[in-house]
């Protein structure tokens, strides 16, 4: 058995998942340098959430972050999770955006691209993985994890034997919501190993309490990398600790041969900063607690807490419990969906409608019609006539690639930001997140016309004649 390899997530889903994707570029900087000689299989930095909260929330260019951070890191690979077509964003886009996107993501600094699908459905996969390769990054497919009367192991060795036929380099096991058991765990990557010949790596959350334990019989089955977080952004709805997984297999044959000290030291530097997110609250302490109802419900920490903002805004949070339960109705009647971004919003919002509304399917928002008539791809379990009628009516559901029936977009983009245009990134920024991106760039460009200004007024000088 080879030594275990660590994916360290603290620079993306440790703190997207505890702390909302809230931390900065410049608490990140000091101590890359020193994570660089941990000797990490890869540094999950980018992707996700990131890129949306840093417009939005940090006034900060995403492309310019990952810039930075590659200037740091001269020896460690820098990863990122990709939506597949939805790329960052909450839908499908064209295909020349999705190229593109990987292309300047790869030449701003990624080396390794984890694509993954709300449904599972590999069609939605195909571009990203295939330009990944193209230009010359690491492709990781992904199988997303979840629970239901149809996903079973042979499910998950199909999915995985396609998508090392899609070209995948390796495959990762992401389990969202924390509810991948360990002996399951020990069944699902002995099949899998037994099925497929690329790298298996396995994501999970810590949210019920499991995850540390799945990762251990993960690791006995056979699997050769694990995602884990730096303590002070670990456990609770993020990942393991790094530092009690690397003490654990120390000695052993999966023995990760990484410095426990060099890693206690880069913890210090996160928990002066997680310190600070407590202080001024936007580190919920309750994030931490173990959440036994994601093992009925499949909603992961994320999803809860945006059900409970949707329900505060309502003066209804009495209706929590209710919507917990009606998202995993909701759910079977959409055939089975896993409950990851974009689909668990999706689920949630129509749950919290049905309960406050005090009746099923009386108010249907745009994305589960867009869902029903296919253009998010093709769910697990046909959703029935009864379902698709209350949704869409006789309205068509498409069959094809959902991208298949979008045109290219990446010119008209580019037309419709040519004022504001100082990178061939910001094409797909704003394609991404039109309003945030257009403040952001306007932003931007009054700053830098504020800036010269005082530049030439310091120059304005009166000499002795």
């Amino acid at each position: 058995m080879a030594k275990i390899k660590i994916t360290e997530t603290v620079l993306r889903d440790g703190h997207q998942s505890l702390i909302a994707t809230r931390m900065k570029t410049e608490e990140m900087l000091p101590i890359l340098e020193k994570m660089d000689k941990v000797g990490y299989h890869s540094l999950e930095a980018w992707g996700g959430a990131t890129f949306d909260s840093c417009l939005r929330f940090l006034d900060e260019d995403p492309w310019e972050r990952l810039r930075k951070m590659r200037l740091k890191l001269k020896n460690t690979k820098l990863q990122m999770l990709l939506r597949g077509q939805n790329i960052l964003g909450y839908k499908n886009y064209a295909d020349d955006v999705v190229e593109e996107f990987v292309k300047r993501s790869i030449s701003n600094g990624i080396d390794i691209i984890r694509s993954f699908d709300a449904l599972n459905d590999l069609r939605n996969l195909e571009t990203s993985i295939q330009a990944t390769k193209k230009y010359g990054g690491h492709a990781q497919g992904t199988i997303v994890y979840t629970i239901s009367p149809i996903h079973n192991t042979e499910l998950y060795i199909e999915l995985a034997k396609k998508l090392q036929g899609m070209g995948a380099d390796s495959i990762c096991i992401k389990d969202m919501s924390g509810i991948l058991t360990p002996y399951y765990a020990y069944e699902l990557v002995k099949k899998l190993k037994e099925n497929v010949n690329i790298p298996l790596q396995i994501h999970s959350h810590y949210t019920s309490g499991m995850a540390s334990m799945t990762y251990l019989k993960a690791i006995e089955a056979g699997v050769d990398i694990i995602d884990t977080a730096s303590s002070p952004f670990a456990l609770g709805t993020s990942q393991p600790a790094t530092e009690p997984m690397v003490a654990t297999l120390q000695n052993t044959e999966y023995d990760t041969g990484l410095d426990l000290n060099l890693l206690s030291e880069i913890a210090e530097h996160f928990k002066s900063i997680r310190d600070k997110y407590i202080e001024n609250g936007i580190l919920n302490p309750n994030v931490y607690n173990v959440d036994t109802r994601v093992l009925s419900y499949q909603v992961p920490g994320g999803m809860l807490s945006n059900l409970m903002s949707q329900l505060s805004m309502q003066n209804a949070l009495d209706k929590f419990d209710d919507v917990l339960k009606e998202v995993p109705r909701v759910r079977e009647d959409l055939g089975y969906p896993p409950l990851v971004t974009p689909t668990s919003q999706i689920v949630g919002t129509q749950a919290v409608f049905n309960v406050l509304l005090g009746q099923r399917y009386k108010m249907i928002p745009t994305e589960i019609k867009a869902y029903v008539k296919g253009q998010y791809g093709k769910p697990s379990v046909p959703i029935s006539d009864e379902i698709k009628e209350k949704i869409i009516g006789d309205e068509e559901v498409i069959t094809t690639r959902p991208a298949d029936l979008i045109p290219p977009q990446l010119q008209s983009i580019k037309n419709e930001i040519k004022e504001f245009f100082e990178q061939e990134e910001d094409i797909l920024t704003y394609a991404l997140f039109p309003q945030v991106a257009l403040k952001f760039f306007k932003d931007r460009q009054a700053k830098k016309y504020s800036i010269d200004s005082s530049l030439v007024n310091k120059s304005e000088k009166t000499y002795p004649v």
